[in-house]
C-alpha cells in the first residue's frame, strides 16, 4: 500500500499530514496531480509494516560459532591479551607509567596526610563498634588501604573502616560470641584480674569471628567480580542505601551511649537491640562516670564546631582542620597527665601492642555460621564503594569498573583477613576529605596507609591512655551525615511516594529487625515494589495532534484528536505473565468495547428471536391448516355444484404462510445484525513493550480472535526488534495472524487504516454506479 507523502528537496519528512493524506486520496482515485499547494512535489512510499520491512530488508550472513569453538577462543592466550588481562586485574600498572609528577604529586602528598590523621582516631573508634580491641582497627586501616591501591579503579575513594560495616561486624561477633559464653557480668569494677582474663578470652573469640566474616566475604566479593556480577549493586536503589545507612547511624549512636556516659552495659544484638540498648543505659544513668562525660562531651562540641568551619570555609582552608587527631593527640595527654582511669576509672583504649602479629588462618569451621550475614556485609560495602567511585569518577571525568571493584574489595577482605582485619569499604567523610584537599590518584591512599604504619610499629603505645568517650565522640559526629538522611522524607513525599516507602520501610526494619534482617527486608520490599509497578502501569488512549505524526493521550492534552473509527492503546510496560489480564481488562475499559459482553449479548438475542419465530411459525401453521381445511370444505361445495376446481391451498400456503414466514425479524435483532459499534480498528502500541512472553503471546492471540468475531481489526506498532523475535520465536505469526498487522509507528498504522477507508469508500461508490448504470442499459 502507498501514500503520499511530503519531501522537501535533500530530506526527507517523515509523517503524513492533513493535506498529505488528501493528496494519497487524489493519488488512489486515479488523480494526476494533488491539490496540495504547498508541496513543491509529492511522492509515494510504502506503509512500513514488518512485512514490507522483512521482504525489503536483508539481514546481514552471521556464521554459526559453536560452542566449542567459542570456549577455544576465549581460552586461547596470545601476548596482547594476557597483557590486557593484567593490566585489567592490577589497574596500577596502567596509571603507574603515566603518573604526572609534577601535577600530581603534591595533590597526593598533601590528600594522603589529612585523609591519614583521619584514619587513625576513626580505626580506633570503629574497632568498638565492631567488638574488638582498638588495635585491630589499625590493622584494619592499613592492610585493605594498601592493597587497593594495586587494585582498585578509583582515584579519590578513601578505602578502609566504616561505621555501618563494622557495626554489622559487631553484632555477629556478639551474637555468636556473647558475654553470657565467657560468664561476664557488666560491672563498674574491671581492675580484677579474672575478669581481665575473661575479657582477653571474649575479645580473642570475637576476633577470630570478625576475622572469619572478612574472609567469607571476601572470597564472595571475588568470586561475584570473576563471575561479572558487578550489576547486584543496583538492586540496592538509593532510597533503600540511605535508608539502611541512616538507620544503621540509629544503631550505631545508641552503642556508643553507654562508652559516654562511662557505664558498663550488655552489647545487645540481633531484633530490637536498639530498644533494648536505649533502655540499658536509662536504667543506668545514674551509674554514670562523670569525668567521661564531661571529656566526651567536650570532644563532641570541638568535633562539631571545627565540621561546622570546615563546611562555611572549605573554599578558603587550604586543608581541613584536622580536629579529630588534635583531640585525640590533646586527649590522650590530658588522660596521661591527670590519670583518669585510676583516678576517675574513665574506661580507655587500654594495650596497643607495637608491631604486627603474625599472619594466620582463619578459623573455617565459622563459615556456616556466619555466611548469610556474610553475604548481607560483601553486598552493602560493594554497594556503598562503587556508588561513591561512580560520583567521584563522573565528577572528574574517568570510569570505574564495577567488576574489577569487586575484585579489589574480594583482594582487600581476603587477604587481610589473614592478618587479623575486618571488613572494610569506602568511607563516605575520609573520601570528601581526600577530594577536596587535592587527591588525585591512589597514591594518596598509599601515603595514608603509610601514617597508620607509622602508629604501628612506632607510636602507637603512646595512644593507650585515649579514653574510650573521645572515640565515642568521633563516632557520633561522623554520624551527623547519615542524620541528615531524614531530610529525605519530605523531598520523597513531594517527589516519589513509592521510593519514600522504600525509605520508610528500610529505616524501621533496620532499626527494629537489626541490620542484617532489615536489609533482607527492605531488599525483597523493593522487589516487591517493582512487581506493583508492573501490576499498576499506566493505559492510555491516544490521539494525534492535527497536522503532525505526534499522538499523545487524550486525556492529557485538549489539542488532541482521536482518528475517527480507531483506537489507539498504550500500556508503559511490557505484555507477561503478571499483567496480561490487567492488560485486557484495561483494553476493554479504554476502548469501550467488551467483545465477550456483545457476543453474549447477541447469542442471547438470537435465542429470543429462534424462540419468537419457532413459536410464530407454529401459530402460522395451525392458521394454515384451518383455513385449508375451511378450502377443502368449499372445494367439495363446488364440485358438488360442478364448478372448476382452484387450488387455494397453495396459494394460500406459499402466499400467506410465507409472507408471515419472511416477516422482518425483530429491532432486537435488527441491531445485532448490524455494526453496533463505530470503530473498526483498534492500533495497540507497543513502543514501551521491552519484552512478551508466552503468555503475553497467547493474549494477544486471544485479543485478535475476540475483536476479529465482531468485526475489529487489531493492529500492533512500535514493536522492537527484540519483540518481534519474542513474537516470532513463540509462533505468534500463523495463517491467521500475518506480519503484516506490525507497523513501524503508529503513523503508519493510521494511514494504512485512512487508505484502506478510502479505498473502500471508492469501491463502493464505483459497485453502486455501476448497479445504477446496468438497469438503464437494459
Amino acid at each position: 500500500m502507498y501514500t503520499a507523502l511530503t519531501a522537501a528537496q535533500g530530506e526527507g519528512v517523515y509523517g503524513i499530514q492533513t493535506e498529505d493524506l488528501r493528496c494519497a486520496m487524489e493519488l488512489a482515485s486515479g488523480e494526476d496531480d494533488c491539490l496540495c499547494q504547498r508541496h513543491k512535489y509529492c511522492v509515494e512510499r510504502p506503509v512500513y509494516t514488518q512485512e514490507y520491512l522483512q521482504e525489503h530488508l536483508h539481514p546481514r550472513k552471521k556464521e554459526p560459532v559453536s560452542s566449542l569453538h567459542k570456549i577455544s577462543h576465549s581460552c586461547r592466550c596470545t601476548a596482547k591479551k594476557a597483557k590486557s588481562q593484567l593490566c585489567s586485574f592490577l589497574p596500577i600498572l596502567k596509571w603507574l607509567p603515566r603518573y604526572p609528577v609534577k601535577e600530581y604529586l603534591i595533590g597526593d602528598i598533601v590528600s594522603g596526610l589529612s585523609t591519614g590523621v583521619m584514619q587513625l582516631p576513626q580505626g580506633l573508634a570503629y574497632a568498638l563498634l565492631a567488638a574488638v580491641p582498638p588495635v585491630f582497627g589499625l590493622y584494619s586501616s592499613f592492610y585493605p588501604v594498601f592493597l587497593y591501591t594495586f587494585f582498585g579503579t578509583s582515584r579519590h575513594i578513601s578505602i578502609g573502616t566504616f561505621a555501618v560495616i563494622s557495626l554489622m561486624i559487631g553484632g555477629v561477633a556478639v551474637r555468636i560470641a556473647p558475654d553470657e559464653m565467657f560468664h561476664i557480668v557488666e560491672t563498674n569494677v574491671t581492675n580484677s584480674t579474672d575478669y581481665l582474663e575473661k575479657i582477653e578470652a571474649r575479645d580473642a573469640m570475637r576476633v577470630k569471628v570478625a576475622v572469619a566474616i572478612t574472609l567469607l566475604c571476601g572470597l564472595i566479593q571475588m568470586c561475584l567480580g570473576i563471575l561479572r556480577f558487578g550489576f547486584v549493586a543496583i538492586y540496592l536503589t538509593e532510597p533503600l542505601v540511605r535508608g539502611f545507612t541512616t538507620a544503621a547511624a540509629v544503631h550505631v549512636f545508641t552503642s556508643q551511649l553507654k562508652y559516654l556516659f562511662g557505664i558498663k552495659t550488655k552489647r545487645y544484638s540481633g531484633p530490637l537491640a536498639v530498644i533494648y540498648s536505649l533502655v540499658s543505659v536509662l536504667l543506668n544513668l545514674a551509674m554514670t562516670n562523670v569525668a567521661a562525660l564531661i571529656v566526651g562531651l567536650i570532644c563532641v562540641v570541638l568535633l562539631l564546631g571545627a565540621k561546622e568551619i570546615n563546611d562555611r570555609f572549605k573554599k578558603k582552608l587550604p586543608v581541613p582542620i584536622p580536629m579529630e587527631i588534635i583531640v585525640v593527640i590533646i586527649s590522650t595527654g590530658v588522660s596521661a597527665g591527670l590519670k583518669l582511669e585510676e583516678s576517675y576509672n574513665v574506661g580507655v583504649v587500654g594495650n596497643i601492642p607495637t608491631g604486627f602479629r603474625s599472619p594466620e588462618l582463619p578459623d573455617l569451621r565459622m563459615f556456616s555460621a556466619v555466611f548469610v550475614d556474610a553475604v548481607a556485609i560483601a553486598i552493602v560495602g560493594f554497594s556503598m564503594t562503587i556508588s561513591m567511585a561512580k560520583i567521584f569518577a563522573l565528577k572528574h571525568g574517568y570510569a570505574v569498573s564495577g567488576n574489577q571493584e569487586l575484585i579489589a574489595m574480594g583482594m582487600c577482605n581476603s587477604i587481610g583477613s589473614f592478618f587479623h582485619t575486618f571488613a572494610v569499604t569506602c568511607s563516605m567523610s575520609r573520601s570528601l576529605v581526600q577530594e577536596s584537599t587535592g587527591g588525585n590518584t591512589q597514591i594518596a591512599g598509599l601515603l595514608s596507609s603509610f601514617m597508620v604504619l607509622l602508629v604501628i610499629l612506632v607510636i602507637g603505645y603512646l595512644f593507650e591512655p585515649l579514653p574510650q568517650a573521645v572515640l565515642a565522640a568521633i563516632v557520633m559526629v561522623n554520624l551527623k551525615g547519615m542524620f541528615k538522611q531524614f531530610a529525605d522524607i519530605p523531598h520523597l513525599w513531594r517527589t516519589s511516594r513509592l521510593e519514600l516507602c522504600i525509605w520508610v520501610v528500610s529505616f524501621l526494619a533496620s532499626v527494629s529487625l537489626g541490620l542484617d534482617y532489615g536489609l533482607i527486608v527492605a531488599v525483597a520490599f523493593a522487589i516487591i515494589t517493582v512487581i506493583y509497578r508492573t501490576q499498576s502501569s499506566k493505559y492510555r488512549i491516544l490521539g494525534q495532534i492535527p497536522n503532525t505524526d505526534i499522538y499523545c493521550d487524550v486525556e492529557e492534552y485538549e489539542e488532541t484528536k482521536e482518528i475517527p473509527g480507531m483506537k489507539i492503546f498504550q500500556a508503559n510496560t511490557s505484555l507477561y505473565f503478571a499483567n496480561s489480564e490487567l492488560y485486557v481488562s484495561a483494553l476493554r475499559k479504554k476502548t469501550g468495547i467488551d467483545p465477550n459482553t456483545i457476543l453474549i449479548a447477541k447469542k442471547k438475542a438470537q435465542k429470543r428471536h429462534a424462540k419468537e419465530l419457532k413459536k410464530s411459525i407454529k401459530s402460522e401453521k395451525r392458521a394454515v391448516l384451518k383455513l385449508t381445511n375451511d378450502v377443502e370444505m368449499a372445494v367439495k361445495h363446488e364440485l358438488m355444484n360442478d364448478e372448476p376446481v382452484t387450488d387455494y391451498s397453495g396459494n394460500v400456503t406459499n402466499g400467506s404462510a410465507d409472507g408471515n414466514l419472511h416477516n422482518s425479524p425483530p429491532e432486537e435483532l435488527h441491531y445485532f445484525m448490524t455494526p453496533v459499534i463505530n470503530i473498526t480498528t483498534i492500533v495497540l502500541d507497543f513502543t514501551p513493550v521491552n519484552f512478551v512472553d508466552s503468555v503475553g503471546v497467547k493474549t494477544l492471540k486471544t485479543i485478535i480472535k475476540e475483536y476479529k468475531e465482531i468485526g475489529v481489526d487489531i493492529l500492533l506498532s512500535g514493536c522492537n526488534g527484540v519483540v518481534v523475535q519474542d513474537l516470532t520465536r513463540l509462533n505468534f505469526f500463523d495463517k491467521n495472524i500475518r506480519r503484516d498487522i506490525i507497523f513501524h509507528s503508529i503513523h503508519d498504522a493510521v494511514i494504512h487504516c485512512k487508505f484502506r477507508a478510502s479505498s473502500l469508500a471508492l469501491t463502493s461508490s464505483e459497485e453502486q454506479v455501476l448497479s445504477s448504470d446496468t438497469p438503464s442499459q437494459v
